[in-house]
């Protein structure tokens, strides 16, 4: 699987590996972390291979030959496409041919993870798969959203041209241990300003909302896709809708901390609004979310809060 590495694709390995799957981890490490995955190095039938997915030699060092390939790689939070811009746009056409000709080769399922970005700011709520979007082609967001729909469209070529069974979910917030700390996202964020009984700083005045996804939850319905023989976008997030402000609210009441919420400004192109229609892959996959917020908030402070302990352990032995 490419991007490996990362906050969502190394939890993915994990799974797999726990399955009894041999995983081939692709990452060049350039938003992931090492760390992620030095608990899985010595573990039976995993590899870890250092290469970017948007260079032929990675393709050529992935030997395989594979079942599944999980295109995974790409820059996703604020912070690291605004640094990678290029880079992004390269992981979204260059990587995803690569790894849709990997594929070809093997005989093997592509599943590309795309994002709720493609729908941009939605004038349509919820939304669903077939909604086109309302993306600005130009603005400063545009570089991670026309990325994941250049491989969309990239992907849907593949199929019709070649036959080549791959399928697409569109993954809407997704939170829990492992996520950076300081990536941009409002859940890591919220979570490191708590617990550091520093203000919490919503975009805003926090009515924009989010639809919350556990991890282990939006795995399981990736899983689900993967070894299907769908070829439409599949919505994959939680039904838990609620304002910005509210999430920052709820963490600073399950951190015990005295934090205030102070508004700052509000990043161009920000989405007003953000709910996936689930109908489908209800229907299709009879998935839908198990983990409460309350429990995965929790899970994931515990998470960040056992990183503060071992990073204040750390510089005391130094």
């Amino acid at each position: 699987m490419t991007g490996g590495a990362g906050f969502l694709g190394s939890h993915l390995c994990e799974r797999l590996l726990d399955a009894g799957v041999a995983v081939d981890c692709a990452d060049n490490l350039s938003s992931g972390s090492s760390a992620n995955v030095a608990h899985l190095l010595a573990r039976d039938g995993f590899r870890f291979v250092d290469c970017d997915v948007s260079d032929a030699a990675c393709a050529r060092a992935l030997t395989g030959p594979y079942d599944v390939v999980l295109h995974f790689a790409c820059p996703a939070s604020p912070a690291d496409y605004l640094r990678m811009p290029l880079e992004t746009l390269d992981v979204g056409s260059l990587g995803t041919r690569n790894m849709l000709g990997i594929a070809a080769r093997d005989g093997a399922r592509l599943l590309l993870a795309s994002t709720s970005e493609v729908y941009g700011d939605p004038l349509v709520h919820p939304q669903r798969e077939d909604y086109w979007g309302n993306v600005n082609p130009v603005g400063p967001r545009s570089v991670y959203d026309e990325s994941k729909r250049f491989s969309e469209a990239l992907v849907t070529a593949h199929v019709g041209v070649h036959g080549t069974n791959a399928g697409i979910v569109r993954l809407f917030n997704t939170y829990g241990p492992r996520m950076r700390a300081h990536d941009g996202r409002a859940v890591p964020t919220f979570i490191t300003q708590a617990l550091a009984g520093e203000p919490l700083t919503v975009a805003g005045d926090g009515s924009q909302t989010r639809s919350l996804c556990y991890v282990d939850d939006t795995l399981d319905g990736v899983l689900r896709v993967a070894v299907s023989r769908s070829v439409r976008p599949v919505n994959i997030g939680g039904s838990d809708e609620t304002t910005v402000h509210e999430i920052a609210r709820r963490i600073v009441k399950l951190t015990n901390s005295a934090s205030r919420i102070d508004f700052v400004d509000r990043p161009v192109d920000d989405p007003e609004r953000r709910r996936p229609d689930t109908t489908l892959v209800r229907e299709m996959f009879g998935w839908e979310p198990k983990v409460a917020w309350e429990e995965g908030l929790e899970r994931t402070i515990a998470y960040f809060a056992s990183q503060t302990t071992e990073a204040e352990r750390s510089a005391g032995n130094l």
